[in-house]
Formats: C-alpha cells, sequence, structure tokens
C-alpha cells in the first residue's frame, strides 16, 4: 500500500510540473497575442505546417520528421479570422481542463467550444471535422503533447499476454482479460501506465478485432510467449505509442500481421516511419524496427489457398499502391518493391482472414509460427 501510494504521488507531482509548463505556454500565448493588438499591430499566430511538403524523411532515424515551415494565422485574414478565433477558443478551453485538474475527450472538447457567436448566426464550430486540425495546431504550435492538453481519444485497441502493468495505480494481469482482453488507453504515458512485470518475447500486432479474437481464443500469447495488440485497423495514438514503449522500454520486437493490400502497407508504413500528419509526433510513436510478418503476395499460392480468397484490386488500390512504392523508406526496399510489384502482377489483394479457408486455426497454429521460425518478414 505505502508503494502504491508513493508511486501516486510521484505520479502527481509529475504531472503538476508538466502541467504548469503547458499553462505557461497557454498564457504566453495569449500574451502575446494581446499585446501586438494593444501596440495595434495585427494579430498573429504561427502554425507550424503539417504537410507533406513540411515533411522530412531522416533515413538515418529510420522516422519522418516535421520541416521549420509555418503559415501564419491573421486574425485580420477573412479567410483565417474564424480559424484564428477557433484556434484561441480552444487555448482557453484546454487552459481550463488543466486549473480544473479534469480531462475530456475530442468530442467533448468539440461540444464544450461549440455556440452561437452573439449577435449572429454563426456558430464557433459546425463539425468536429473542423475541431479536431485546430486542436492538433496547437499542439505543434505550443510544441505540447494532446496528453498535456488534458484531451483523449475514444479508446480503440486492445492487448492480452503475458505482462502485469499498473494504470493510475491499478494492476491489471493481461493474462487474466478473458476473451475481451484489456482496453488500450488513449494516454499511455509513463506517468499513467508502468510496466511491472513482463515475461514475452515478442509482440504480435494485428490489423483488426476480428483477428485478434481469433489469436485470443487459441491463447496463441500463452502457447508462445508473447503479447498480443490490436489497433482497431489504423491504429490510433495510444495503440502506437504503447507498441513504441514496448519496443524501446521493454526491448520486444514488433511484429505486424497485416491485410496483403495498400491499406494494409501503409499501416505498416505509419507504425514504422510515423505519419505525415503527425510528423511532428514521430519521435514518440514511430518503430523503426517494426517488421512485416505478412500476409504476403505469395501467399496464395504458397499456403495453397482457394481462389475464393482474391479480392480484385480497385483502379484506386493500384494508384494507392504506386504512391506507397514511391515513398523514400520504400523506394530503396529491394524486398518492399517486389512485394508491392507481386500484388500488382497478381492483380488482386487478400485479408489476413483469408487464411481461414485452409482451417480455422491455420494463422495461429501454422502461419505466424512458421514465419516467425524462419524470420520469414519484412522490415
Amino acid at each position: 500500500m505505502a508503494k502504491a501510494a508513493a508511486s501516486t504521488s510521484r505520479v502527481s507531482k509529475r504531472t503538476k510540473e508538466r502541467d504548469a509548463v503547458t499553462l505557461k505556454k497557454l498564457v504566453g500565448l495569449a500574451d502575446d497575442v494581446a499585446k501586438k493588438a494593444l501596440s495595434k499591430k495585427e494579430p498573429v499566430i504561427d502554425i507550424p505546417m503539417r504537410s507533406r511538403s513540411n515533411t522530412i524523411w531522416d533515413k538515418k532515424k529510420g522516422i519522418l520528421e516535421m520541416g521549420d515551415a509555418s503559415a501564419a494565422r491573421e486574425l485580420f485574414n477573412l479567410n483565417q479570422a474564424k480559424q484564428f478565433m477557433q484556434t484561441l477558443l480552444h487555448a482557453s478551453t484546454i487552459k481550463s481542463f488543466i486549473e480544473a485538474e479534469k480531462t475530456s475527450s475530442l468530442r467533448g472538447v468539440f461540444y464544450k467550444a461549440k455556440h452561437t457567436v452573439a449577435g449572429t448566426k454563426e456558430n464557433t464550430f459546425d463539425t468536429q471535422d473542423e475541431s479536431d486540425p485546430i486542436l492538433e495546431d496547437l499542439e505543434v504550435s505550443l510544441g505540447a503533447l494532446r496528453e498535456e492538453l488534458h484531451i483523449f481519444a475514444e479508446n480503440r485497441g486492445t492487448v492480452v499476454g503475458n505482462l502485469t502493468l499498473v494504470d493510475k495505480g491499478d494492476e491489471i494481469d493481461c493474462r487474466r482479460m478473458g476473451s475481451g482482453g484489456y482496453g488500450i488507453p488513449s494516454i499511455v504515458e509513463p506517468d499513467v501506465i508502468q510496466f511491472k512485470k513482463c515475461e514475452a518475447k515478442f509482440v504480435l500486432h494485428v490489423e483488426k478485432g476480428t483477428v485478434w479474437n481469433r489469436f485470443n481464443e487459441d491463447r496463441f500469447w500463452e502457447k508462445n510467449n508473447c503479447i498480443l495488440t490490436h489497433g482497431g485497423g489504423q491504429p490510433p495514438r495510444g495503440v502506437r505509442r504503447l507498441l513504441q514503449r514496448f519496443s524501446q522500454e521493454l526491448k520486444l520486437p514488433i511484429i505486424c500481421l497485416l491485410d496483403c493490400d495498400p491499406w494494409g502497407h501503409y499501416i505498416y508504413s505509419v507504425i514504422k516511419q510515423g505519419s505525415i500528419s503527425l510528423a511532428f509526433e514521430s519521435s514518440r510513436l514511430a518503430i523503426p524496427q517494426a517488421k512485416f510478418l505478412g500476409i504476403r503476395a505469395k501467399d496464395q499460392e504458397e499456403c495453397d489457398l482457394s481462389d475464393a480468397v482474391k479480392i480484385d484490386l480497385s483502379e484506386n488500390d493500384i494508384k494507392r499502391a504506386k504512391e506507397i512504392a514511391a515513398y523514400p523508406w520504400f523506394e530503396g526496399h529491394k524486398g518492399w518493391q517486389r512485394e508491392i510489384e507481386h500484388m500488382l502482377r497478381n492483380g488482386f489483394k487478400m485479408e489476413v482472414e483469408s487464411l481461414i479457408t485452409k482451417d480455422i486455426s491455420y494463422v495461429t497454429d501454422d502461419y505466424v509460427p512458421q514465419r516467425i521460425k524462419a524470420k520469414d518478414w519484412l522490415e
């Protein structure tokens, strides 16, 4: 009990110190706007650009990083005035959350800030699609993580396996999570989640919850001494951050089982190198050592799967595959060039679930164990 109390005390102290830094940044943003207005200068907020043109591929680090380019958000520019207002409105909302020591969801922030401007019929925000990018603008402008802004996203991801962790003082045995597993929070920083005990030798990350259910039901993680995760398709930040912590802190290999299609290839790319829109967070999300186990373009023939598993590539699939092949981190990789060319030559894509045509547990009993033993993967 004493240890738990001491841990909670330390976490609380770290959180308060972090919040003090974030508050100072928020107040600094407001002060800068006020000073410019009082000195009869146009208030302007510099927003780092989250675009492909401002994304740099750091080959040595193996991650995408944000460049130095920024755009001025001007109050007196009719095309930018609303976004200027929205930026300060969200900043004020975040300040209130920090001061109240409360957190809110992305959806909650949207509703908190949404109202009709007095004397007009104009809403501050019409949809959440307007709200979320403004919050990301604040993240990069303040140099503060979303977690530091007291904002969380919907939980979308699950973990089970030979791991015991502590979540806000509660001990979680991921070996005893039943059929549902432990839902991965959107905030998984060390001041929230600590790793207490881990016997696992690797992490198997699968694309979808349906595939994860098969692995969990077959107790794959127990038979193969690993941790099993999924991210509900494109993994959210919380899942990617947890995977990175597994890699960096526990030194566990991250092995990915994803669909054989441009979407699966893109998901792997995001896990490994980071994404363009979140390049400013690559250092805490990307896992350059991540491995792509499958499913592979060779598998329909090599695994003797029926023709029924084939899903014709659409024109959009073909276009996307060629775009992915041209990514700098794939462009010079012979293995990935062969993989994408093979898929295009096949003219079809495949899902991990297609392996069930061999046997309901073929993927857990044969496919993955054999590929891991042979180290048959792409990096």
